[in-house]
């Protein structure tokens, strides 16, 4: 026998021969089996023995999954075919599953951080206009007060000259400014409208260069002047010269005719003499430039040309001298053309500055929301107030201006972009509700009505393609139809809802195949009709007043008649009152019924059409 633990005998050859006995071979072997022996296994629980090493298996997920390359995805030139098909030419299903999933993850933060980009490059945009617009302002009142510097500095230049005894016109002038301190604006036009019809009387032809408009006047007139031939610099003639408030003109002296009193009154004869100047030239104060020809003559001439002055117009140019000995003439006409003008070329600048801040709010309001380009009348009142910003609306006990009105169309822009129904929805109701207490200020009112129709209709748009999309579902259907209700279309979300479920009707009703049994046909094509028309009609009763009923039993009538054609069409080939006929109409009054429970009854409507119908 084999020891315990040790190691095993092998059998003898004569232990192994055996007296034959019945069987033979088989109970030989059956019999070795039994009789062998074993070696006991050692003990495995040993404490002392060194712990079995993990293996470390690879991780096949991780191995074969694909991976997304953004950057590939951001080349402009991406072959989207050719790209799939040299990464997914070996993937499996499940691989596939997990890369249109990763896809889809990409694309979601991708739309993410593009609505959050659009939100915030708006309002940096907004703030930075705002910046542009008080910086734009600020660079006129910059202006306004530089060009107020110069004349200052001028008129301080040129007041160390000692006046002279004034004319006619030039004490009128003054007299005129003294009477404008004490006198209304209604006053001053006509000592204006005086002055106009003195000059028109003296200067003959003067009429035609100076028309009476508002607020034109005379500024100065000397008459002791020379006009000089520009090649030999001898006088010509003698001349006036007028100064305005926005032209020069200059009025030679009428050559005097021998008067006979024997052939004129007195009264003719001293009106005769007492016009003594013809109107010769007038200019327009910005087209013309005085230049003192005092430092430009040489050694010899600067005694000569000390009273001289050059007056250029364009690429003529004319000399005129006073006959006076001293330079006062020339230097009071030099320092008032200069104040003249410099306060001309302000008012033109403030006209312009005007004409350029309507003509930017025009082209903002235009360019912002097209609506208001087809509505001139509302341009022409925006154009029409010169200072927009100080036009006060009361919002809630608070005066609010137009820029405030403009910060709430661009929140509702964002809110409409980023697709938040309800923060816009409460908006358009804000400014509504707004500018119908604006009774007293119907453009602004207009102005307000007019951004919020057209912002509406986009919002009414997304709202109807989300109600066209949920229309099954009883809860979002709701609140996308109160939605709309809440913005004035009631009409468009009950057309909407209505067309929706029409669709959904006729393609289930398509979806049903006749495969040969007539009844079971009938049976579908009756319990998708009015399965969908109980449904329709209870979420309609949910969404609208009982008023809008008829609109909805209408639908519901219609669809009704479309099933009739069908059953028609079907029993078309079937007896009437055989068991097939009957069967198929009582499944088609039975699932009529159904619409019992929304407060119709159309079972006895359900019939087959006649040939003749």
């Amino acid at each position: 026998m084999p020891h315990i633990n040790g190691p095993t005998e092998k059998p003898t050859k004569s232990s192994r021969e055996r007296p034959g006995r019945p069987g033979g071979n088989t109970a030989d072997l059956v019999k070795r089996r039994y009789s062998t022996r074993f070696v006991q296994p050692s003990d495995f629980n040993n404490a002392d023995a060194p712990p079995v090493p993990k293996l470390h298996l690879p991780d096949t997920e991780s191995i074969h999954s694909i991976i997304v390359d953004v950057a590939a995805l951001k080349d402009p030139d991406l072959d989207p075919e050719n790209y799939t098909a040299t990464v997914l030419s070996d993937a499996s299903d499940q691989q596939l599953r997990d890369y249109q999933t990763s896809l889809r993850k990409l694309k979601n933060r991708a739309s993410t951080d593009l609505q959050q980009n659009v939100y915030q490059n708006r309002t940096q945009f907004i703030k930075i206009s705002k910046d542009a617009e008080k910086l734009n302002e600020d660079m006129r009142a910059l202006r306004s007060h530089m060009s107020e510097l110069s004349a200052s500095v001028s008129n301080l230049s040129a007041n160390t000259v000692v006046p002279e005894a004034r004319s006619s016109f030039e004490n009128a002038a003054a007299r005129t400014r003294k009477q404008a301190n004490r006198s209304s604006v209604a006053n001053l036009e006509q000592i204006y409208n005086n002055q106009l019809q003195t000059l028109w009387k003296e200067v003959e032809g003067s009429q035609k260069f100076l028309p009476a408009i508002p607020g034109r006047h005379v500024e100065i007139e000397q008459r002791r002047w020379a006009e000089l031939d520009a090649a030999t610099w001898k006088p010509k003639q003698k001349v006036s010269l007028i100064l305005l408030n926005d032209h020069l003109m200059v009025a030679r002296e009428k050559s005097r005719n021998r008067v006979n009193p024997n052939t004129l009154s007195m009264a003719e004869a001293a009106q005769k003499v007492s016009t003594r100047l013809v109107a010769e030239k007038c200019w327009p104060l910005q087209d013309i430039d005085m230049l003192d020809l005092a430092p430009m003559g040489s050694a010899r001439d600067k005694h000569e040309m000390a009273n001289a002055i050059s007056i250029r117009c364009g690429h003529e140019s004319f000399t005129y001298q006073s006959e006076r000995s001293s330079s006062t003439e020339k230097d009071k006409l030099l320092r008032k053309f200069r104040q003249t003008s410099e306060e001309l070329r302000r008012l033109l600048r403030t006209d312009t500055d005007i004409s350029t801040k309507n003509k930017k709010a025009m082209d903002f309001y235009s360019t912002r929301d097209p609506t208001i380009a087809k509505k001139t009348d509302l341009l022409r009142s925006l154009s029409n107030s010169n200072d927009r910003s100080e036009i006060l609306i009361d919002v809630d006990g608070k005066q609010k201006n137009l820029r405030w009105v403009e910060g709430q169309i661009d929140e509702l822009d964002i809110e409409v972009a980023l697709q938040h129904f309800e923060d816009a929805v409460r908006i358009i109701e804000k400014l509504r509700k707004l500018a119908q207490g604006l009774k007293g200020n119907a453009m602004v009112q207009d102005l307000i009505n007019t951004k919020i129709d057209g912002r509406a209709s986009t919002l009414a748009d997304l709202v109807v393609k989300r109600l066209i999309s949920t229309h099954s579902f009883s809860n979002a259907t709701k609140t996308n139809i109160a939605w709309l209700v809440r913005l004035g279309f009631d009409d468009r979300a009950r057309e909407s809802f209505l067309v929706a479920r029409s669709e959904t009707i006729t393609k289930r009703a398509r979806q049903c195949i006749f495969e040969g049994d007539l009844r079971d046909y009938i049976f579908q094509v009756s319990f998708v009709y009015f399965t969908l028309m109980r449904n329709t009609v209870s979420i309609y009763q949910q969404c609208f007043p009982p008023l809008m009923m008829s609109a909805c039993v209408k639908w519901a009538k219609e669809h009704l008649d479309g099933f009739n054609v069908i059953l028609s069409r079907q029993l078309s080939s079937v007896q009437r009152g055989s068991p097939t006929w009957n069967e198929c109409m009582d499944q088609a009054k039975e699932h009529a019924m159904m619409v019992n429970d929304v407060g119709l009854d159309f079972k006895e409507l359900v019939r087959v059409k006649e040939d003749g119908e």
